[in-house]
């Protein structure tokens, strides 16, 4: 199957201008826990703990290669210097400061297992036939913030330590950094798995319209999900809630697949 892979901000920002662990029985038994990647990735990084290298290559085959191949782009992994090449891109002290500062404030990530478990379960209750993912977590040098792919989401929490973290002040305006917070996570999660069953076309081909209803619908299901509105004023989600009101026969499954423009959102 082919790689689905999205960066977070820049379909954020382009609509407001207009192994890890799952473990289930049945669909009431949703349990989703976060595997913690990162820790080994960061056990290598600092220390180039040679055993940590081979836990990631050999428990992590599948995230190990697209960090390196598609978030990183340093090389391919069957490279014979690549591990060298991996150690030594992260060697940079602005590097081994996000890596320290981004274990230390996700040391437990037990909230975020649990509301990722409550909006799986309800995203399923409500769409049946969607998968619940495997998720993981990794530090990317601050490249991605969601990675989706192969039925997996990989959080890059490197990008979620906070509006005001240090670094983040340095590269990223106020209206970016207010997303780039550990609130963020779970929604951002659901946004772009979403995303990935339903993908949005190339902008040239549908156009502008399409793709800013498109974004919206899945902004509202998120909000629909987590039962309280992450997205707010963006692109037409509020002209979607005013419709779902309105039209209470059509279920959130129908909505992603049907067509709407934006008569149709006219509130009358």
């Amino acid at each position: 199957m082919k790689k689905i892979y999205f960066l977070l901000f820049a379909i954020l920002f382009a609509c407001v201008g207009c192994q890890w662990k799952l473990s289930w029985v049945t669909d009431d038994e949703i349990s989703i826990e976060v595997e913690r990647y990162d820790r080994i990735q960061s056990l290598y990084l600092t220390t180039g703990d040679f055993s940590a290298l081979q836990q990631m290559n050999t428990d992590y085959p599948m995230q190990t290669r697209t960090l390196i191949e598609d978030v990183l782009k340093i090389g391919k992994v069957n490279d014979p210097e690549i591990n060298q090449k991996y150690l030594a891109f992260y060697q940079d002290t602005v590097l081994q400061e996000l890596i320290n500062s981004a274990e230390q404030q996700y040391a437990n990530m037990e909230d975020i297992n649990k509301e990722l478990t409550k909006c799986f379960k309800r995203l399923k209750e409500i769409m049946p036939d969607m998968d619940i993912p495997m998720v993981y977590s990794q530090i990317g040098a601050l490249d991605q913030s969601i990675i989706v792919g192969n039925n997996t989401i990989g959080i890059c929490i490197d990008k979620y330590l906070g509006a005001n973290y240090p670094l983040y002040l340095k590269y990223y305006p106020a209206d970016q950094r207010k997303l780039m917070v550990r609130s963020m996570i779970v929604p951002d999660c659901l946004t772009f798995y979403i995303m990935s069953k339903y993908p949005i076309p190339n902008h040239d081909e549908a156009g502008q319209e399409y793709c800013d209803i498109q974004v919206s619908k899945i902004f509202w299901l998120v909000n629909h999900i987590m039962q309280k509105k992450v997205f707010k004023h963006m692109c037409y989600v509020d002209n979607i809630t005013w419709y779902m009101k309105k039209h209470k026969e059509i279920t959130p499954a129908q909505l992603m697949n049907m067509p709407i423009t934006i008569g149709d959102l006219k509130k009358r």
